[in-house]
């Protein structure tokens, strides 16, 4: 195990928490999403040790040290689980695969007959190396920071279960919504139950809080994001929260622009995420002022750094000061990025407060 971070403090120290209970801060919190990842040249080592992508999230031993190494490095107020929102298909009994520089490969559901060959629950002891990794890094965190668990939201992991493949292929999964929408909406309803219970053992194992990532529903027309997007996430909301009461958690509909205020008055979520093309100020006055927003600085300015990035940092800072607020990118770190300006954020955050 590696040894403790930082020196331990009550849990009600965590910035990130008091900020998803309301709390406006002078310093806010900060975390990236994709802060663990192939910008760092300690994963890169990791990785090629690992074996394949799967190989490396369902082993504790290597999750584990992922999750940490952005933390060790940058003093974040949060980690995120190292691991990926197909292991849930993958538990399901679809065949999942990560082809090295083209990402992940599924064989694809397009039909009701393809659909019923999938578990009808998920196999949770296929991810208990998943929930080893929460328990461990719980363990291996300062009391003061926190710990995200995750999954993707059911709209976007049906994208790639339809489509068989990553990125924004969307066309598969939009067509089979409009064309055999009962056979659609059975696998949104398998997603919702399958994800509240990965969600449930996280917070189990000693996650603090949970994401629930919805990164391709932003395109969706007004009518078809409620019913793919808001409403199977308000129902994974309401079941994780009938076995843990107390969960904490942050809903992101990257792309939500002018939904984001019913998608939020919908939704039982403590936070909620907005994207890099969304205005922060409009963000903020559309949803209930208790509430925490995260996000939006741009992975772009990040990844130019300097002025550039402190001009980024310092909008966001300015549009949602005296609200509570989770400083995080509209997107998750790029490859490309170097490390010291992931620093200067931090940096650039801290010296704000």
């Amino acid at each position: 195990m590696a040894e403790r971070l930082a020196e331990p403090s009550t849990r009600e120290a965590s910035r990130f928490l008091k900020a998803l209970s309301g709390e406006t801060q002078k310093t806010p919190p900060v975390w990236l999403m994709r802060q663990a990842g192939r910008y760092l040249p300690e994963y890169r080592e990791l990785r090629a040790r690992a074996g394949g992508f799967l190989d490396l999230c369902y082993t504790p031993d290597f999750a584990t040290e992922v999750t940490l190494q952005p933390i060790r490095r940058f003093d974040l107020d949060a980690a995120i689980l190292f691991s990926d929102i197909l292991v849930v298909p993958h538990a399901l009994g679809q065949n999942v695969r990560f082809v090295e520089g083209e990402g992940p490969r599924l064989d694809p559901v397009t039909s009701l007959g393809e659909f019923k060959r999938l578990r009808e629950t998920i196999d949770l002891a296929m991810l208990s190396p998943v929930y080893e990794t929460v328990s461990r890094v719980r363990s291996e965190l300062s009391q003061n920071k926190a710990l995200i668990g995750f999954c993707g939201a059911p709209y976007t992991v049906a994208t790639y279960m339809v489509a068989g493949r990553g990125g924004d292929e969307q066309a598969p999964a939009r067509l089979l919504a409009y064309r055999e929408p009962e056979t659609f909406q059975a696998l949104m309803d398998m997603l919702v139950e399958a994800s509240a219970a990965h969600l449930v053992a996280q917070l189990k194992a000693g996650a603090d809080a949970v994401q629930i990532f919805d990164s391709w529903s932003g395109d969706l027309p007004p009518s078809e994001f409620e019913r793919w997007s808001t409403a199977p996430i308000k129902a994974l909301c309401d079941k994780v929260r009938a076995e843990v009461p107390d969960a904490k958690i942050i809903a992101f509909a990257r792309g939500a622009g002018t939904k984001l205020g019913a998608f939020a008055r919908a939704i039982p979520a403590q936070g909620f995420g907005i994207g890099t093309s969304e205005d922060p100020a409009a963000a903020r006055a559309a949803v209930p002022s208790h509430i925490a927003l995260q996000g939006a600085v741009d992975p772009i300015a990040l990844v130019a750094g300097g002025p550039a990035l402190d001009r980024a940092v310092d909008a966001v800072l300015d549009a949602l000061s005296g609200f509570p607020l989770i400083l995080n990118l509209g997107h998750g770190v790029r490859q490309q990025t170097p490390p010291e300006h992931v620093a200067q954020l931090v940096a650039r955050v801290r010296s704000a407060g």
